[in-house]
C-alpha cells in the first residue's frame, strides 16, 4: 500500500503536538508494509527531502510573497504543496490513499483527490469551533467552513477520542459511519533520555517541590487557572516551585497576573525546552499538571505518563478520557483553581499515592498507547476505504490521459 500523506508540520517544525504525531504514525508504518509519501513544510536548516526511517519526507515553501494573515500563508502553501505533490503522483506511479491531517491542507488534499481520483482520509485533531467555544468573527467561521469542507470530501474522518467525535459530528454534521475514533499514542523510549547539561538546581532548591507544566502558552491550555491555584498552595507548602515551560501568546499575560498574585518569585516560565530537558523535568516533578479548559485528546498527558510523573488533569475532553480517576492520574473539575489545588496537594501529601498512580500510567500507556497498534487501526481504515472505493463512480479510465489516466486504470484493476 502506498499513502501520500500532508500534513503542515513536521520535526523539526512543531508547533503543536501534531508534528510528534505525524512523525512517530508514519514511523509505525514501514514495519507494517506500508510505504509512506509525506508532504511538509519546509523549516529552517531542514532539507527538502530526506528519508526518515523509511517515510520519503518532502519539504515545500510557500511562496515568498507577503502574506497579509495566516489563512492567506495558509492557500500560498498549498499552491506549493500542489506543485510538488504533481510530479510526484507521476514519477511513483501514483498512490493508493491520501492522508490529510487538519484544515491547513485542505485545498491541495481535495484538489489530489479529485484530480487523481483517489480516496482522502482526513484526520481532525481538533476544530475552531472547539478552540475557541464557537465561532466569532468572519476569520473563524471561514477556517470552520474549511474544516466542514474537508471533512464533506473525505471517505473517512478519524479523530482522537469520543469527545472529539461527539465535536466534529456535533459542528460537521456528519453521520457515524463516516467517522473512526483512533487514539494517539507515545514512544516511551522518548522519555528515557537525560538532560546532561541541566540540573534540577537550574529551577528549584533542594527543599522545593516541583509543580510542572509543558506546552503552548494559550488560554485554552488552562496554566491561568494553575497559578490562581497557586496560593492556596504555598499556604500549605511555602517551599514549591511552579515550572511553566513552553512559549505562546498567552504568555505575557501569565507572567502579569503572576506578578498580580503576588506569587512571580515561585513561578518560573522557562521558554522552550527540547526533549532532554523535559525529560528531566518530568524526573525531578513532584506533580504535572495539565489544567485545559480544550483539550481533544492530551498527548501531553501521556507523555507525562510515560515518564512516571503522577497527572492531574482537567476533567474535560479527550484528556479525560486517558487519565481514570484515582487509578492512573487524579482529574478535576474544569476551570476551578480550588479543586485543582486541593488534587495537586493531595499528592504532594500523599507521596505514595503518587507513586502508585505513576505506576499503573506508565503500564497502561505500554499496553495500550503504543504507536504499533495505533498504526494497525489507521491501516485498517485504509483497507475499509479502499474496499469501499472500488465501487466509486470515477471518470471512464478511457477518457483519461497522461500520468492521471495511468495510475487511474492501475486503481480500478482494484474493482
Amino acid at each position: 500500500m502506498k499513502v501520500l500523506m500532508l500534513s503542515w508540520e513536521y520535526p523539526p517544525k512543531s508547533v503543536g503536538g501534531l508534528a510528534q504525531h505525524v512523525y512517530d504514525l508514519t514511523n509505525a508504518y514501514p514495519d507494517q508494509g506500508v510505504e509512506v509519501h509525506l508532504l511538509t513544510a519546509g523549516e529552517k536548516g531542514a532539507p527538502s527531502f530526506e528519508q526518515v526511517n523509511g517515510v520519503k519526507v518532502y519539504r515545500v515553501e510557500p511562496y515568498q510573497v507577503s502574506s497579509p494573515d495566516f489563512v492567506t500563508w495558509v492557500a500560498q502553501f498549498n499552491v506549493a504543496l500542489l506543485e510538488k505533490a504533481i510530479p510526484l503522483l507521476a514519477d511513483t506511479g501514483g498512490f493508493d490513499i491520501v492522508h490529510a491531517h487538519d484544515w491547513l491542507v485542505a485545498y491541495a488534499a481535495r484538489a489530489i483527490k479529485h484530480a487523481g481520483r483517489l480516496p482522502l482520509v482526513v484526520t481532525i485533531h481538533a476544530t475552531e469551533y472547539g478552540r475557541n467555544y464557537g465561532l466569532h468573527n468572519d476569520v473563524q467561521r471561514h477556517i470552520s467552513d474549511i474544516e466542514w469542507w474537508l471533512t464533506y470530501e473525505a471517505w473517512k474522518v478519524i479523530c482522537c477520542s469520543r469527545y472529539m467525535e461527539g465535536e466534529i459530528k456535533h459542528v460537521f454534521q456528519l453521520p457515524q459511519d463516516k467517522v473512526a475514533i483512533i487514539p494517539n499514542g507515545v514512544n516511551v523510549a522518548n522519555f528515557q533520555t537525560r538532560s546532561d547539561k541541566a540540573s534540577r538546581s537550574f529551577y528549584a532548591a533542594p527543599d522545593e517541590k516541583i509543580i510542572f507544566y509543558v506546552g503552548r502558552l494559550v488560554k485554552e491550555k488552562g496554566v491561568q487557572v494553575l497559578l490562581d491555584g497557586a496560593p492556596e498552595i504555598l499556604a500549605n507548602y511555602p517551599q514549591t516551585k511552579f515550572i511553566i515551560a513552553g512559549k505562546g501568546p498567552h504568555l505575557g499575560a501569565l507572567k502579569q497576573q503572576a506578578e498580580l498574585l503576588g506569587i512571580a518569585n515561585r513561578v518560573y516560565f522557562t521558554g522552550y525546552i527540547n526533549d532532554d530537558v523535559r525529560n528531566s523535568l518530568y524526573s525531578w516533578s513532584d506533580v504535572a499538571v495539565f489544567p485545559s479548559l480544550y483539550e481533544p485528546f492530551g498527548i501531553v498527558a501521556l507523555e507525562a505518563m510515560a515518564a512516571r510523573t503522577p497527572v492531574v488533569v482537567s476533567d474535560c475532553g479527550g484528556i479525560s478520557e486517558i487519565v481514570r480517576q484515582g487509578i492512573d492520574g487524579l482529574k478535576v473539575r474544569t476551570g476551578n483553581s480550588h479543586s485543582l489545588a486541593r488534587n495537586i496537594l493531595t499528592l504532594l501529601k500523599k507521596p505514595e499515592l503518587g507513586e502508585k498512580l505513576k505506576e499503573n500510567a506508565y503500564q497502561r500507556v505500554v499496553e495500550e498507547f503504543n504507536w504499533q497498534s495505533i498504526a494497525r487501526q489507521t491501516i485498517s481504515v485504509y483497507k475499509e476505504v479502499l474496499k469501499a472505493s472500488r465501487t466509486a463512480v470515477w471518470e471512464a479510465p478511457e477518457r483519461q490521459s497522461g500520468f492521471f489516466g495511468r495510475f487511474n486504470r492501475r486503481l480500478a484493476r482494484y474493482s
